[in-house]
């Protein structure tokens, strides 16, 4: 067993665990898109990144790849990770806003705006396909090709692959493909419908105060806001 610091904690975890696998052992939610318990991470939508270290040495890793290590100090829900999370989301959503899978993490992360060019692709290259074409199904029938903005996930050759068995397990596992919302039609790029509150602590604090999932205290400020809310409309 190893020592890891997690949100000034410290707490105990298997060697060859990832942090990721840790703060989910201990309940802390990270989100994640790219991963997947039965695959091998990929640390591709950048989602579950952390902050390791501290001061000016502290650095920002995904968290699905990087190991536990005795001594490590990690920050899971500070200030400067939220916002990376929510810019992050407004990619995803730019490129893919159909998926069911991006609209619940944006809503969960209180994201209300996409600045950037909404291109309505198909695919995020998260590569969860290809891993679990390759590490489950044992078919290796796609893959990724080119690099940059030309990358994508195809068969060799743009052809139809002689082994792939038609299973369909890369349109299950697929956030795009499967999951789409079938709720009213959005104005833009980012539905809502589902919208959560953000944490409130983070507007006083550098770190969020509360992991739990709907934190009870972030309920009662927010309560607490729209009352005097509705307390200065009335007064108008």
């Amino acid at each position: 067993m190893i020592t890891v610091n997690i949100n000034g904690l410290d707490l105990q975890a298997e060697e060859g665990w990832s942090i990721l696998e840790t703060c989910a052992f201990y309940g802390i939610e990270i989100p994640t898109l790219c991963y997947n318990e039965g695959l091998s991470p990929y640390g591709a939508c950048r989602l579950c990144i952390v902050e390791i270290g501290e001061g000016d040495r502290a650095k920002v890793v995904t968290s699905c790849t990087y190991p536990a290590e005795e001594g490590l100090k990690v920050r899971t829900h500070s200030e400067k990770i939220h916002k990376y999370r929510k810019l992050i989301i407004e990619l995803l959503l730019a490129r893919c806003p159909t998926s069911k899978t991006i609209q619940d993490l944006a809503s969960k992360l209180g994201v209300t705006r996409v600045r950037f060019s909404v291109k309505n692709d198909d695919c995020m290259l998260c590569g969860l396909c290809v891993r679990m074409c390759e590490e489950q199904m044992d078919a290796r029938a796609i893959g990724f090709v080119n690099r940059g903005k030309d990358r994508k996930i195809t068969t060799p050759f743009d052809v139809k692959s002689d082994v792939c068995r038609t299973c369909g397990a890369c349109m299950y596992i697929c956030p795009a493909c499967q999951l789409r919302c079938h709720g009213p039609e959005p104005p833009g790029a980012v539905c809502g419908g589902c919208l959560n509150i953000e944490y409130p602590c983070l507007d006083v604090y550098e770190d969020v105060h509360c992991y739990l999932d709907p934190c009870a205290a972030c309920l009662l400020s927010e309560a607490e806001k729209k009352k005097e809310e509705e307390r200065k409309e009335v007064k108008a």
